[in-house]
């Protein structure tokens, strides 16, 4: 497996465009987990996601409704949106019963890791980190993801967008 790391996202607006580029690569059952401290940019990130993946918005935290269904606009997959920080476990992740909709949407869980994971083999893993000027790093793991499908994510290494490297 492959791990991606972006450029220096300074601003909101380019964590949302890097997102838009990561949300065009998604398809139909692809899940990605979202870490990071408070303020890092896990919605907008999600905001870029959604726009990449032409699905209806407006994109907000979903921390008190838990999860929300962005149906899509372009005829692709729906986005869902889930805030788990508020969630006590798999159990509780578990009742929202993501895993029927998981195979015919894209899946965005914030503050999903050690939650999320037992949801799907196949998952993108996105570490948000910086104050000031922020980074991503995307962990790859499952199938979907295997090195026959790094190619895909090669397409976020175009100039100023990062690169893909092997985990050390």
């Amino acid at each position: 497996m492959g791990e991606l790391v972006s450029p220096p996202l300074p601003t909101a607006d380019q964590t949302r465009a890097w997102g838009a580029r990561l949300g065009r690569l998604l398809r139909a059952g692809d899940l990605v987990v979202l870490t990071g401290g408070l303020g890092a940019g896990k919605t907008t990130l999600t905001q870029g996601i959604a726009e990449g993946l032409g699905v209806r918005g407006p994109i907000t935290s979903p921390t008190f409704v838990i999860a929300r269904v962005h149906p899509s606009l372009v005829g692709g997959p729906d986005l869902v949106h889930v805030d788990a920080y508020r969630l006590g476990g798999f159990a509780e992740l578990d009742d929202l019963d993501l895993d029927t909709a998981l195979e015919d949407s894209v899946t965005v869980v914030e503050w999903g890791h050690g939650l999320a994971e037992d949801l799907t083999d196949d998952r993108l893993e996105v570490t948000l980190q910086g104050e000031e000027t922020r980074t991503a790093s995307v962990a790859v793991h499952g199938d979907r993801w295997a090195s026959d499908h790094l190619d895909h994510l090669g397409v976020l290494t175009e100039p100023g967008l990062g690169t893909l490297t092997e985990p050390s």
